[in-house]
């Protein structure tokens, strides 16, 4: 069965990735870039697979550009210091007006926020402590009669200590309360996952309840109460602990954790995995991967990575 992402087959987004970076290539003949052309009009998923290549790319492709801004604002004569203090101005002011535009403003103005791969961790002021994972954005609103988090985007995990006031989570799906406890909740596409690994936690509307020792998840239907995954906390000491997990669903999970694409081919995406990995060194992980299973890591662009079968990755 063919593997789909965002709507799209892994197979169709990898000859994407293929064919992207054949065009930025130096010296393509005609007659390649009219193949390109017929395989991209052949099938509406060639073209859904190219959109998504390129949308991918443009994250990128700012990186170059201050060198080239800087040339050309010396070429105008300005001497390089009120260049670069121009430059600094411009970046500074775009990087704003494109946050603006990606994201709700409670999110990029959020008092805690976490980058790509970031895991941070924080004491809150009833001496509480927080963690937040990667891509996260958390609002505190701590006052003499109210504790409260407002989740934003992403996952967090808090240790709350014993308080007259109760402790408050707003998410996508409503508004969570506990006493103290240890907690996660975490904003995913299907809804908000909710786990307590200690102490009580309740959606107060309408009613759901997650007892110590399980988890949940919060979407249009609270799913039936699961058994914790213990492991699942493992991010807040920069550890990606698999336990006889699948590969695919370990790719999806490390893919979190940086920018670009990572990807695991469907005929090695059931293989089972074991081990403690370290979330901040990917290419430990990569080297780790590559000498416990039949597996390469293909590079068809340096934000464009996939894992493969090893006989396969040559072709």
């Amino acid at each position: 069965m063919a593997r789909i992402v965002e709507g799209i087959e892994h197979a169709v987004l990898e000859q994407a990735a293929e064919w992207f970076a054949l065009l930025r290539s130096e010296g393509l003949a005609a007659q390649e870039h009219a193949r390109w052309q017929a395989w991209l009009e052949a099938r509406p998923q060639h073209r859904l697979a190219w959109q998504r290549v390129e949308a991918i790319s443009r994250q990128f492709e700012g990186l170059a550009q201050p060198q080239v801004a800087r040339q050309a604002l010396q070429a105008q004569g300005l001497p390089r210091r009120q260049a670069l203090k121009l430059l600094s101005l411009l970046g500074a002011s775009s990087a704003l007006l494109l946050a603006g535009r990606a994201l709700p403003w409670q999110q990029w103005q959020a008092s805690q926020r976490t980058a790509v791969g970031e895991v941070r961790e924080a004491r809150l002021a009833d001496g509480s402590r927080l963690w937040l994972n990667t891509d996260s954005a958390v609002e505190l609103f701590f006052s003499a009669g109210e504790r409260r988090l407002a989740l934003y985007r992403g996952e967090l995990l808090i240790e709350a200590l014993a308080d007259s006031r109760p402790l408050l989570i707003d998410t996508a799906r409503g508004r969570l309360c506990a006493t103290a406890g240890r907690f996660g909740v975490h904003e995913r596409e299907r809804g908000t996952q909710v786990a307590a690994y200690a102490g009580s936690i309740e959606l107060l509307s309408p009613v759901v309840r997650i007892a110590a020792g399980q988890q949940r998840l919060l979407g249009s239907q609270a799913s039936a109460p699961q058994a914790l995954d213990s492991a699942r906390q493992a991010w807040t000491r920069g550890v990606l602990l698999a336990d006889d997990m699948r590969l695919g669903d370990f790719i999806a999970e490390l893919g979190r954790y940086q920018q670009g694409y990572l990807g695991c081919d469907p005929r090695v995406a059931e293989l089972r995995l074991v081990g403690a990995f370290p979330l901040a060194e990917r290419e430990r992980i990569f080297g780790a991967l590559e000498a416990s299973l039949p597996v390469r890591v293909v590079r068809r662009l340096p934000w464009w990575i996939s894992v493969e079968p090893r006989e396969a990755a040559a072709t």
